[in-house]
């Protein structure tokens, strides 16, 4: 891979991983619901009154250990992930409104949504590792499992043990359930990369 084709796997790398943390700060200040791993987060971090930043990137460390018996390889961009995403929460929570208007709470949903599936089609797409769950996911797809079950099963897990910790589950969950899905499907294509030659910069 030239320089220059890996100082744009990066920058789209870096841009979609801030992309994505931001859109989490803005659906946490919606107060209208969580996509499931983001309700677990919430819910852990409550428990333990931490900043859910640091949560994020605690549990996506922890999901990566689950990754050494399923023999799945992280790359830079699985690394990042852990690192950059909790980092760029906390700052933005920080500097956000906690809008009170339900059409501006709406909006920000609505933008949080979206920005997520942006982010994911561009860090993905960078094809420089995928993040720790969706590598726990594919990695047991691998196994023999159907991908939409392990998926499904992952998020429904995920989402019960959050709302038992006290996660915000709510319209955001829903929304965020359904619609996550097709937009990954247009912005994953849209940003993707093509495939690196074997032995180039994980």
């Amino acid at each position: 891979m030239s320089a220059r084709g890996l100082a744009v796997r990066l920058l789209q790398l870096y841009v979609g991983l801030v992309c994505f943390g931001l859109s989490l700060a803005l659906m946490l200040q919606a107060h209208l619901g969580l996509g499931p791993w983001d309700v677990l987060h919430q819910g852990i971090a409550e428990r333990l009154g931490v900043p859910i930043g640091w949560v994020v990137n605690g549990v996506g460390a922890a999901v990566m250990l689950a990754w050494i018996p399923l023999r799945e390889r992280p790359g830079l961009g699985t690394v990042s992930n852990v690192v950059v995403i909790g980092l760029v929460v906390d700052a933005a929570l920080g500097r956000l409104p906690a809008p009170e208007p339900l059409a501006a709470r709406i909006a920000f949903l609505a933008a949080g949504v979206v920005g997520t599936a942006i982010g994911t089609g561009l860090y993905v797409g960078a094809g420089l590792g995928p993040g720790p769950r969706d590598g726990l996911m594919t990695g047991l797809a691998r196994r023999g499992w159907p991908i939409r079950a392990v998926r499904t099963g992952i998020e429904v897990a995920v989402l019960a043990l959050g709302f038992a910790l006290g996660g915000s589950v709510g319209v955001g969950t829903v929304a965020f359930a359904f619609g996550i899905g097709p937009l990954v499907h247009i912005t994953l294509p849209l940003f993707a990369r093509p495939a690196r030659p074997q032995g180039g910069t994980a």
